[in-house]
C-alpha cells in the first residue's frame, strides 16, 4: 500500500505510529469527540455558508456584536461548540443552561445574575441553552424581557426548527442560522487531524490508518462530526496491536466501529416533513427511484406505514387524478394492506403503490376544480338551486314548482341531454390530456358544447 494511504498519529520525522515520548494514556477521561472540540473559529470545520470571511455571523463574531442567536441543525453539526467559541471570543461573561436539566429557577437565577452584573459593572451576559426546545412556552415567556431589553445575549440551540418548536416572540427577536451536516472532506479532515493530536486526540497511540478506513467513517457517519469521531476511538482502542505495538486501521475495524449506518430521521422534526415532502415530490416528479430512496430511508427509520401510505392515499387523488382512476383504488388498497399487516411486509404493497404512482399518468384537474368550487363558496354569493332540480317527491312539491320541467337524461340518446344545473355559468374542471383524462376531456367537451347551443338557442326571456 502506497504511503499516502496511511495516516499516522503522529508527525514526521518519528515513526509512523511512534507515540511521543511519555505519552502512553488518553489526556483525560472525556470522549474523543468531546476533547476535540474547536476551540476558536481557526480550528471550527464546516458551516462556510454561515462561517466564512465576509458572512454576516463571522462579521458580527469578529467585531463582538453578536446579538441574541438561535443555532439549529441535526446532530453534530457544530451547535454548542459554536456556541462555545463565540464565548471565548466575546467580552460578556458566559453562562450555560440546558433545555432537558434546568428549570425556571436556574434561569431566573441566571437572569438575576446578569442583570446585577449589567448594572454595575456594564457586562452583558451571553447565555447558551442547548436544546432550547425542550423548554415549554411558559418557560420560553420568561426569557422574552431580558432578551428584549438587552441584559441577556441568547444563543439557543435546537435541532428542531425554531419556527415550529420555539415561540414566535423569541424567534423575532434572534437571527437564525442553519448549520448543515458536515460533508465527508469535513469530516475526513477531523478525523486526520484527531489521529495527529498528542494533546487531545489519539496521538498517544502508535495508530497506522488506511484512507479507505478513514473515508469510509467519514461516508457512514452522516454528516455526524460526534458519530465519526466515536468510532474513530473505538476502533483506535479495541482493535489489538500489530507488529511494533502499531495499531493499524483497516477498512474491517472502520466498519465494525461504526456498525449500522444511522439514519437522521426525527419522527416529530424536520427529517420527517423534509422526507415525506422529498417523497411526494419524487412520485409526482414521476421519478420512481428516487421515491423509492426516500420510502426506503423512513420504513428503515420505523415511520408508521400508515402514515407513509395516508400519503399516497392523498397523492394519487391530488396529483394523478382522472388521468388514470387506478391510481386511488391500488393506493387506497396499499393503506388497507398496510394497517392489516404491519412492518416488514407492509414493504410491499406500498413500494407497489409508490412506483405505479410515480410511473402513472399525472393530472392535478381535480384538486384545481374543488379549491376553486370551495372559494367561490367561500368568498362569492351563495347560490340558489332551480326549482326544476329541487326535490319534487313530496306533498305540496308541485304547487311550489319545484321539479318542474327537470329532464331525465337517461331518456336521451347517449344518456345525455343539455340542462341548467347551477342558473349560472360557471367552469371549474378542466382536464387535461393525460392518460385516461385525455377521452373525459372528449367526452366533456362535446357536452359543454351541446349546452352551449342549447343555451344560445333559447329566447332571451327563457335564458334569463
Amino acid at each position: 500500500m502506497a504511503r499516502d494511504d496511511l495516516f499516522s498519529s503522529t508527525q514526521p520525522p518519528a515513526l509512523p505510529g511512534s507515540p511521543p515520548p511519555g505519552a502512553a494514556s488518553p489526556p483525560d477521561h472525556q470522549p474523543l469527540a468531546a476533547r476535540m472540540r474547536p476551540r476558536s473559529l481557526a480550528e471550527y470545520v464546516g458551516q462556510t455558508h454561515i462561517l466564512a470571511p465576509g458572512q454576516l455571523l463571522r462579521r458580527a463574531i469578529d467585531a463582538d456584536r453578536i446579538q441574541s442567536l438561535i443555532f439549529y441543525g441535526p446532530p453534530g453539526t457544530g451547535k454548542t461548540s459554536l456556541a462555545q467559541i463565540i464565548a471565548r471570543q466575546t467580552k460578556s461573561k458566559f453562562e450555560r443552561l440546558s433545555g432537558v436539566e434546568s428549570n425556571v429557577a436556574d434561569m431566573r437565577r441566571v437572569l438575576a445574575a446578569a442583570t446585577n452584573r449589567l448594572e454595575n459593572s456594564g457586562a452583558t451576559t451571553i447565555l447558551f441553552i442547548d436544546e432550547i426546545h425542550r423548554f415549554n412556552k411558559s418557560q420560553q415567556d420568561v426569557l422574552l424581557p431580558d432578551v428584549e431589553s438587552g441584559v441577556v445575549r441568547l444563543i439557543g440551540a435546537t435541532t428542531h426548527n425554531p419556527f415550529f418548536f420555539v415561540n414566535s416572540p423569541l424567534v423575532s427577536r434572534s437571527q437564525i442560522f442553519e448549520l448543515r451536516p458536515l460533508t465527508e472532506a469535513d469530516l475526513f479532515s477531523l478525523l486526520q487531524r484527531a489521529l495527529g493530536d498528542v494533546e487531545r486526540g489519539l496521538g498517544f497511540l502508535r495508530i497506522q490508518a488506511d484512507e479507505v478506513a478513514l473515508r469510509h467513517l467519514a461516508r457512514v457517519a452522516d454528516g455526524d462530526a460526534r458519530k465519526a469521531l466515536s468510532a474513530l476511538e473505538i476502533a483506535a482502542l479495541t482493535t489489538e496491536p500489530g507488529g511494533a505495538g502499531i495499531v493499524h486501521l483497516d477498512l474491517a475495524a472502520a466498519e465494525q466501529s461504526i456498525q449500522k449506518k444511522a439514519i437522521v430521521y426525527d419522527g416529530d422534526g424536520d427529517a420527517h416533513y423534509d422526507t415525506i415532502s422529498a417523497f411526494i415530490k419524487s412520485m409526482r416528479g414521476s421519478d420512481p427511484d428516487a421515491a423509492l430512496y426516500w420510502l426506503a430511508k423512513m420504513i428503515h427509520a420505523g415511520e408508521d406505514p400508515r402514515f407513509i401510505a395516508r400519503r399516497i392515499v392523498i397523492h394519487a387523488a391530488e396529483d394523478v387524478g382522472l388521468a388514470d382512476p387506478m391510481a386511488l383504488v391500488l393506493a387506497n388498497a396499499a393503506f388497507q394492506a398496510a394497517e392489516f399487516i404491519g412492518w416488514p411486509e407492509a414493504r410491499i404493497p406500498i413500494a407497489e403503490a409508490t412506483i405505479y404512482i410515480a410511473t402513472a399518468h399525472k393530472s392535478n384537474s381535480t384538486i384545481k376544480a374543488i379549491d376553486a368550487a370551495l372559494e367561490d363558496v367561500k368568498s362569492g354569493r351563495t347560490l340558489a338551486v332551480p326549482e326544476h332540480l329541487r326535490d319534487g317527491t313530496y306533498a305540496g312539491a308541485k304547487r311550489l314548482g319545484h321539479g318542474e320541467g327537470y329532464q331525465y337524461a337517461h331518456d336521451y340518446e347517449g344518456h345525455f341531454v343539455p340542462q341548467d344545473y347551477l342558473g349560472v355559468e360557471k367552469r371549474y374542471y378542466e382536464p387535461t390530456d393525460q392518460g385516461v383524462e385525455k377521452k373525459i376531456k372528449e367526452r366533456l367537451d362535446h357536452w359543454r358544447q351541446q349546452s352551449k347551443i342549447a343555451r344560445d338557442s333559447k329566447p332571451s326571456s327563457e335564458a334569463k
